[in-house]
């Protein structure tokens, strides 16, 4: 369907290849993580656990942290109990559930080294099961604390981008446009962007995934600070020139999205990705402004979760394409 465009720049090293017909879905999800399944490993090899924790959700953060913790005191818990409660100095005994419960919580004043000294072992066996609690205790509590620090220092964009783009009017014709905004106090410094098309295009007698290099009307910024709408236009050195959005569909494109900037606070570089499919395309759209002056003038109000919102717009009759 493009083959008449002439000296477009593919990217044949995107890391993606391009056999369509073994590839599936799309390439990066929405939070900006490749799209793609690793088989032929053992299950402990396929992850970087290191970076697992660091890069999953808050909440399931916290139940990887708290539910192993509970599961391996109940166990100690459990080993007192069986070893002997009697072997604790300082409980008081009773029923079978409150001696477990007892040692359930000498268990969490081992395992965390508090000692509080109201409950200690007493014999060999209950006392070297109550330091090897301590030892690894101390060990599991240094892991936690490294990866706290890992998942605080971490450096992020906290970007968010635009759920959508729209095909909107532009100057005598029409542009691919989306938008990202800064959404913590951070400070970002020379951001730059890439985009990327990929497309499933006829070669051959067979379908191949074919990228396409997009330019934009400014690739690098200064500072971000206010939201930054990344403007493609659709003219005759785009590969998405002349063809309507259904034609678009019909080759599977995806816009792959490449954001990096520098990070004052974290002194470092960071990087934001995402994509959008034709299905987050929409046609004759105009974002409305994201920020406003102050009631007393004095300073710019930037609101969030103006991120998506636009009003449909016409688009100006396309111009026909030379064969």
């Amino acid at each position: 369907m493009i083959q008449h465009k002439k000296n477009l720049h593919t990217e044949p090293t995107t890391g993606f290849g391009e056999r369509s017909t073994q590839s599936g879905g799309r390439f990066f999800r929405k939070d900006g993580k490749p799209n793609v399944i690793r088989k032929g490993l053992k299950f402990f090899d396929q992850f970087s656990w290191y970076h697992t924790m660091i890069s999953m959700p808050r909440w399931k953060f916290w139940l990887w942290l708290l539910i192993p913790y509970i599961i391996v005191n109940a166990f100690f818990a459990l080993l007192y109990y069986t070893i002997g409660v009697e072997n604790l100095n300082g409980i008081e005994k009773g029923s079978a559930l409150n001696n477990y419960i007892q040692a359930f919580f000498f268990s969490f004043q081992t395992f965390t080294t508090v000692g509080y000294g109201h409950v200690s072992p007493s014999g060999i066996l209950t006392s070297s099961v109550a330091a090897f609690e301590s030892f690894l205790g101390v060990l599991t509590l240094a892991l936690a604390a490294g990866l706290f620090y890992g998942r605080f220092s971490s450096p992020k964009s906290f970007l968010r981008f635009s759920d959508i783009a729209l095909i909107a009017p532009y100057q005598d014709g029409i542009a691919l446009m989306f938008r990202t905004v800064p959404y913590k106090n951070n400070h970002l410094m020379d951001a730059e962007v890439k985009l990327t098309l990929a497309m499933r295009v006829p070669r051959n007698g067979e379908e191949k995934n074919e990228f396409y290099t997009l330019d934009v009307e400014f690739n690098k910024i200064n500072a971000l600070i206010l939201n930054w709408t990344i403007v493609h236009p659709i003219n005759e050195n785009s590969p998405m020139y002349g063809l309507s959005l259904d034609e678009l569909k019909k080759t599977k494109a995806e816009v792959l999205v490449y954001l990096k900037a520098y990070d004052e606070g974290f002194a470092n570089t960071v990087i934001a990705r995402t994509s959008y499919t034709t299905d987050e395309i929409i046609e004759g759209g105009k974002f409305e402004p994201m920020y406003e002056r102050s009631t007393t003038g004095n300073a710019t109000i930037l609101d969030v979760d103006k991120l998506n919102n636009y009003k449909k717009v016409k688009l100006p009759q396309p111009k026909p394409v030379e064969s």
